[in-house]
């Protein structure tokens, strides 16, 4: 019976990686024993996802990323070409510090764009938007837009991915789905906005 999903010839997927249905890896990529990725996923050219990585449901994990054992994503991310990742926050090549990896926790629908690092050990909060070079040192919260070096919130995004406009009355809808949002004490919370997938 043929697999479920598909793998380049040139790709290399240990045994024991865990693949959902409807997923497709691509040149050159490697997926290391006890991984998980979910179904529906992309995952480009030139990946490298170690062992205890999560992937949810119809992630798209664009050309030269690699997620170290901490990264975990849920459904709907999207990590931009050659976005970085670390797992450790004072490495050195004569200190074996794998007893001190710190996580990095995706909420779902959360877009990394290219270039942009993430150091290790805070969450990105869901349908958070990540810009191009950005390097994130610190918590991110659902819906936030964060930019720069270092990066700091400039705005937010609604699920659509499109930049939101509060009136005074701390109200916006999303220019593309008409879906409403709250701005509550410098927090964003969805009114009536489905996720793309619902």
């Amino acid at each position: 019976m043929p697999e479920p999903y598909f793998v380049h010839p040139t790709a290399v997927v240990d045994p024991g990686c865990d693949i959902g249905a409807g997923t497709h890896v691509w040149h050159f990529s490697h997926l290391m024993a006890g991984a998980h990725i979910g179904c529906d996923c992309n995952i480009g050219q030139n990946v490298f996802i170690a062992s205890g990585v999560h992937l949810g449901n119809r992630c798209k994990v664009q050309n030269n990323v690699s997620l170290y054992a901490g990264v975990w994503c849920d459904d709907d991310v999207f990590l931009g070409p050659s976005c970085v990742f670390t797992n450790v926050w004072n490495p050195r090549a004569a200190v074996n510090r794998k007893n001190e990896y710190r996580e990095t926790r995706l909420g779902r629908g959360v877009t990394i764009g290219a270039n942009a690092t993430l150091v290790c050990g805070h969450a990105i909060g869901a349908y958070a938007f990540i810009g191009a070079g950005a390097v994130v040192t610190a918590e991110v919260h659902p819906y936030e837009l964060w930019v720069g070096n270092p990066a700091r919130r400039i705005g937010w995004m609604s699920r659509a991915g499109e930049r939101l406009h509060f009136d005074t009355q701390g109200r916006a809808f999303c220019p593309v789905d008409g879906a409403e949002y709250r701005l509550e004490a410098e927090r964003v919370v969805a009114v009536n906005a489905a996720a793309p997938c619902d």
